[in-house]
Formats: structure tokens, sequence, C-alpha cells
């Protein structure tokens, strides 16, 4: 049997990525290991996804169990998996409907195709328009690559579909002008995280919501990325006061198994008939009960409550290194979802920070060119993130002494 070398990629696989220059081959908590055996410390976390780190016993089992059970069977027929996890979600959010898919992107496709659809049904003439916020990010479909606020995603793709506007995120006044009774819905996310980890501000918030009630808009909170734990709730949205009419949530719904959701309210799910949407593998038995055994966890106390720790351990660390390097114009961001921001002398310079850290065996991420971003497992041990934080501040000396040209 011939090797698989990083080359392969190149060989074989469609250019869309740029991967790191080692393959990672075994996990376990919030430690990897590459094909040279080396190890890493994870502060990325699979993009937010690997809620509990790598190969945790509770998942595995879960995994097993259901795989010598019943793993797929279409949309046809329901299952008992889909069905405790249907229940757990709705009793623990504001929500009384759910429907499954397979990833973030195509839970924003049935959010925002819902809403054209109470848009149609609400007798007002051309009510279809969507108002979505510069620098989001909601998927790579071409219907939510249009609604996310990153032209640099979509620009290439045209013709884009129409009725789609952006405005500046944060900005309540612009929002005011732009929301009308042709807007059929608002989506945004409680922090934007590709577009650079940029919290709402919680006036912001509950402006869109009011606005959204005077107009009939639906307001959709994209929580991808902040949902299961991540920001220290839950939910974002249940730091905030304001309840959205839909929201959306994937990436560490399933600890890295791949499981999407959009969760409603009675009163818009019902205008969605049979027909109306669907998903050959939304709702599998595999990922319905990965995903019920994840959750369970996570909704917990201990858990939950120890997202806010970390995140207070990260910062005051983060905030030491700072004033040693002075790189970071602030450390910013809500629970396990942390984005350190570059000052202006240093702009577009993220991704070489992050190479440089991978050098060193951490794994992070960027959130745009001017953002190192840090979205680990939300019960990364604590050893972890000392050691983490180590190779983080060998890789912060090397870029400086790059920058010195030393």
């Amino acid at each position: 049997m011939s090797v698989i070398t990083r080359q392969d990629f190149d060989q074989y696989m469609v250019p869309i990525y740029s991967p790191a220059a080692f393959i990672p081959v075994k996990g376990e908590g919030a430690k990897l290991w590459d094909q040279n055996g080396k190890e890493y410390i994870d502060f990325a976390g699979g993009i937010a996804v690997n809620g509990l780190g790598h190969a945790h016993p509770i998942a595995i089992e879960a995994l097993k169990t259901q795989a010598e059970k019943l793993w797929h069977l279409g949309n046809g027929y329901t299952n008992e998996p889909v069905l405790k996890l249907a229940k757990l979600l709705v009793e623990n959010t504001f929500a009384d409907k759910v429907f499954f898919c397979n990833s973030g992107a195509e839970a924003n496709e049935a959010a925002l195709k819902l809403a054209r659809k109470v848009g149609l049904l609400s007798g007002i003439e051309g009510k279809n328009e969507i108002v979505a916020f510069n620098n989001s990010f909601h998927g790579r479909t071409l219907f939510t690559v249009t609604a996310g606020g990153q032209p640099k995603y979509s620009k290439d793709f045209a013709p884009l579909p129409e009725g789609i506007g952006h405005i500046g995120f944060n900005d309540l006044e612009a929002a005011k002008a732009c929301i009308n009774e042709k807007t059929c819905a608002v989506i945004v996310e409680p922090i934007q995280g590709e577009g650079g980890v940029i919290p709402a501000q919680l006036e912001f918030l509950k402006g869109l919501r009011e606005l959204c009630d005077q107009t009939g808009a639906v307001l959709i909170f994209d929580e991808v990325q902040t949902g299961l734990g991540r920001t220290g709730q839950l939910y974002a949205y249940m730091n905030s006061g304001v309840t959205p009419d839909i929201l959306t949530t994937a990436k560490a719904l399933g600890g890295g198994f791949p499981i999407g959701a959009m969760l409603t309210t009675d009163h818009f799910a019902q205008q969605f008939t049979v027909g109306d949407h669907g998903t050959t593998y939304g709702g599998n038995p595999l990922a319905s009960a990965v995903a019920h055994a994840v959750f369970e966890f996570i909704n917990t106390a201990e858990v939950l409550d120890g997202v806010q720790q970390r995140y207070d351990y990260f910062v005051k660390a983060l905030n030491q290194l700072n004033d040693k390097y002075a790189l970071f114009d602030s450390i910013r961001g809500a629970g396990l979802l942390i984005g350190c921001v570059l000052k202006a002398e240093f702009a577009g310079q993220a991704k070489e920070i992050n190479t440089l850290a991978g050098q060193e065996g951490l794994l992070a991420l960027i959130a745009g060119p001017n953002v190192v971003r840090f979205t680990p497992a939300l019960i990364i041990p604590f050893e972890d993130i000392d050691e983490g934080l180590r190779r983080f501040d060998v890789a912060l000396a090397r870029f400086v002494d790059a920058q010195k040209g030393v």
C-alpha cells in the first residue's frame, strides 16, 4: 500500500483549500498527533465543532451503540433517535419545532427559504427582501453565500440570488433605514465568527427584534458557531434577552459528526407544508444519536460554567502575552470563541502567526486577515491551555523577531 502524503492533496483534491503541511492522524481530548508522531495542542477545535475534543468516550459510545442498530432510513420514515433529539432541543430552547439537516449552511438555507415562504403567505406583495450584515458568514451554498456579507466568497459565482441587502453590523440606524414591510427576514450572528469575532451589541439585537416585530419580518439568529455552549450559555441568544423567530445550529451539535438543525416556533413551522423542503441524510439515526449524547453532556452547569472559567483564564494569559509583545489591539469574543485582534501595524498577518503556531505544535485559526481565533474544546484541560499558550508564546516571539529582521 502506498504511503499517503500531503502531496496527495495537491494531486487528487479539488484545490479549494490550502491545508497545513502536516496531516493529523490521531486525536485525544485537546491533543492531536500527525503522521510523524508530533504532538499538537488543539485550540482550533475543528472550527468550533469539537466541543468535547477528540475521541470523547460519550460520543464514541453513542456512535457504536447506534451503529449496531440503524444508520439510515430516508425521510419517508422517522426514527427514535431523531425524535429524542428534537424533544431535547425543544425542551431546552424557545423553539416548538425542529428541522434536521447536515450542516450549518443547510440549516441557514432552510431558515431563509422558510422566511421567503412566510413573506409570500403574508399577503404583502414583494415581501421577500432579506437583510444581512457586512462581514457576516452563513455558509457556502449560493443562497447562503449571498446572504453572507463577504463578497470575496460570492463574487465569482454571479448571477447571485436577488433581494438580499447588507448593512453595517451593530449599526442600528442603518437597520432602521433598511428594514421595512418588504423585508421578510433579518439574519444575524450574535457574534460574527468568520468576520472577525465581533460581538453584537445588546441594544443592536434588541433593536432588530423591535424592527422585525414592527414590520412582520422573521428574525433569524445564525448560531452555527456560537451555539451549544460556545459562549458559556447553551445558545448565545440566552445571554441577550432577545429571542429569535428562527435559530440555526450545527458545528458542535454533533461534536464532530455532521448534523445541523433549524429551530423555530409553531407559528412559523406550520407555514412549511409537506414537500416544501427536504434532505436525504438530515436527521438520520446515527447523527441524531451522537448529537443527543453530546447535547446532554454539554447542557450541564458544570460544562457551561467551565466555559466561562476558561474564557477568564485565556483572556488573562493572552493579555499577559500582549504586555510582552504588544501585537494585539484587543482580545474579544465570549466563552471559548476568542479573537486576538492585530494592531494596525501588523494588519493582514494573522495567517503568518497561525502558521508559526502550527510549527510550534499549536493548532489555531484566523478570522479574516487581522484576527487570530481560538475555538478549543469546551472542556479543554487547564494544563493543555497552559501548554498551548506556551507554544503560542514561542510563535509570537518568532513573529516579532521576523518583523525586526532577526
